[in-house]
């Protein structure tokens, strides 16, 4: 998703700052907020992909990527694209770091689901195990030595997320509760610290670990779980007690993170606060240009938040919106550009990463 090329347009941008600062490298883990390529290369994709549907102006939506890449993306400032893992070629020289995340996946790995006889609907098994996995196969390719890896990682930048938030969306999608949700947060919570505490131990000082988004606000949850029961809403239209899961899980990640701090105070490990950002914009549309709402799809099949589970983005029924400048939510599940260019904003800006970053002005954002 765009997200991961406004943050790194920010963090690259650091590269060719006067003076110089301290990042050569990002390597990226997470789901499809992060994916720049994996999931379709994994050749998991078994439906049609909702980032390439025709628009009412003809425009698809790849080729609105291209047309926006120009003033957002790493690209602007002459660096180097960070490429997803699966597109190297054998032997390929990485320069920049790699993108590791794929779209639909897991914090905990995929015979969790299959146990509990969700496991079929997994859009990938590319949990962040796996692509721990992957970046363990590349190391060997970047550094020979314990101290060569050192002197490598730590002018690296890690971003460790967003994961955790599929976790959460296979089950609620299938009738989890929320109690029984909140069961699965401390695992999930534990596999996101332990896969940083491995990358730091790899050599990982500069470290960036997201929390989750307002999933009360979603239209996929507004339409599964809409009620009669006003009280259910807060004063923005979001689901209450959906909103407070995704805090739950944001507190118990940086209990955790903090803690992870105390065992490895050398490093610099940072909360990303993905909830707070986007907050604003569902607090207040209009201040951020959002003129046809935030909790309206862009492209979908219809119905109160434009979500039809039959007729979804990229599906027969479905349709895309003449501008989706003017919408936060593309498909009912993921954020638009534009949302996500205002979230990448607050995190390069502040106030929404702790300890917080400092990043050179990036105009493009």
């Amino acid at each position: 998703m765009k997200i991961i090329l406004f943050i790194f347009t920010a963090f690259l941008a650091t590269v060719s700052c006067d003076p110089p600062l301290k990042y050569d490298s990002i390597f990226s883990f997470g789901d499809s907020l992060a994916d720049t390529g994996n999931f379709l290369r994994s050749g998991a994709l078994r439906f049609p992909c909702p980032f390439v549907t025709v628009s009412p102006i003809g425009i698809t939506r790849k080729e609105r990527t291209k047309k926006e890449k120009k003033g957002t993306s790493s690209e602007a400032y002459g660096l180097p694209y960070v490429p997803p893992y699966l597109s190297l070629a054998k032997g390929e020289k990485v320069e920049h770091g790699v993108n590791f995340a794929v779209a639909g996946a897991t914090a905990l790995d995929a015979k969790f689901f299959y146990d509990r006889k969700i496991g079929p609907l997994l859009w990938t098994n590319d949990s962040l195990s796996i692509q721990l996995g992957w970046f363990n196969k590349l190391k060997s390719t970047l550094c020979s030595s314990k101290e060569d890896c050192s002197n490598y990682f730590k002018r690296s930048l890690f971003l460790v997320g967003e994961i955790g938030g599929n976790d959460y969306n296979y089950p609620f999608f299938v009738g989890g509760t929320i109690n029984q949700l909140k069961a699965m947060v401390p695992l999930v919570v534990e596999t996101i610290t332990k896969a940083t505490s491995v990358l730091i131990e790899e050599g990982a000082v500069e470290l960036v670990v997201p929390g989750n988004l307002p999933i009360g606000c979603n239209p996929v949850y507004l339409t599964l779980f809409r009620t009669t029961n006003k009280a259910a809403y807060d004063q923005h239209g979001c689901l209450k007690a959906y909103n407070a899961f995704s805090k739950y899980h944001n507190s118990q990640l940086k209990l955790a993170l903090e803690k992870l701090r105390q065992k490895y105070p050398h490093a610099n490990i940072s909360y990303a606060d993905y909830y707070g950002a986007a907050k604003r914009f569902f607090h207040a549309p209009l201040h951020y240009g959002f003129s046809d709402g935030t909790l309206v799809a862009c492209c979908g099949g219809g119905g109160p938040y434009n979500f039809n589970n039959s007729a979804r983005c990229g599906h027969t029924g479905s349709k895309a919106c003449l501008d989706p400048e003017a919408f936060a939510n593309w498909d009912g599940i993921h954020l638009t550009e534009a949302a996500y260019r205002y979230i990448a904003r607050g995190l390069v800006s502040g106030p929404f990463t702790s300890p917080p970053f400092t990043f050179p002005p990036i105009n493009a954002l």
